[in-house]
């Protein structure tokens, strides 16, 4: 069984965690300080009866592959130690310059209403800059224009969940990968 850790239970990682479990070849740790919301149900990978509750608790739930749930952020390189593989899911920038920065297998899966972005470790680092730039903080998936209703969800969170699941599979399998990959719709 390979090792993976899941930073992020929302939008994309409420949805490539399942995809995981389903073939049964991953350990997989996730996590996220954050709970389920109201506002999270209509886009990502949870129902009513969540809210409230921790998002790794949840997945722990639901998911026999998922072992562990860490309930703290991930600040530091040393907590990403140990993996096989290291899976961003999270909109956060000062995360995503600590991954990037490190010695470690890495896939960053990104959404932001209609446009989605995976990036690996194999990328070519002269990118880096670009790929960093902008506000800290952390972004919904749904972008900067969505008005919270049901009738104006993307579904990019989704899209780049499968192309994720389908890259590890393939990294994990030692075959080919896309060393970066952006869809705009």
């Amino acid at each position: 069984m390979r090792k993976v850790l899941v930073i992020g239970a929302g939008g994309i990682g409420s949805f490539i965690i399942p995809l995981l479990d389903k073939i049964g070849l991953y350990n997989i740790t996730v996590a996220d300080p954050d709970i389920v919301e109201r506002k999270n149900i209509p886009y990502q990978n949870f129902n009513e009866e969540n809210i409230n509750a921790l998002k790794v608790q949840v997945m722990a739930d639901n998911y026999k592959s998922v072992l562990t749930g860490i309930k703290y952020p991930i600040l530091t390189e040393s907590q990403m130690k140990g993996y096989d593989l290291v899976i961003c899911c999270v909109d956060n920038l000062g995360l995503r310059r600590t991954l990037y920065n490190t010695s470690l297998k890495w896939l960053d899966l990104r959404a932001q209403g209609r446009n989605a972005a995976l990036v690996s470790h194999k990328a070519d680092p002269k990118m880096y800059d670009m790929l960093l730039a902008g506000e800290e903080g952390s972004f919904s998936c749904q972008g900067d224009s969505w008005d919270g209703t049901n009738k104006a969800v993307h579904f990019m969170q989704v899209a780049i969940a499968g192309l994720g699941a389908q890259w590890i599979q393939r990294y994990m399998n030692d075959e080919p990968v896309k060393e970066f990959l952006v869809i705009n719709m």
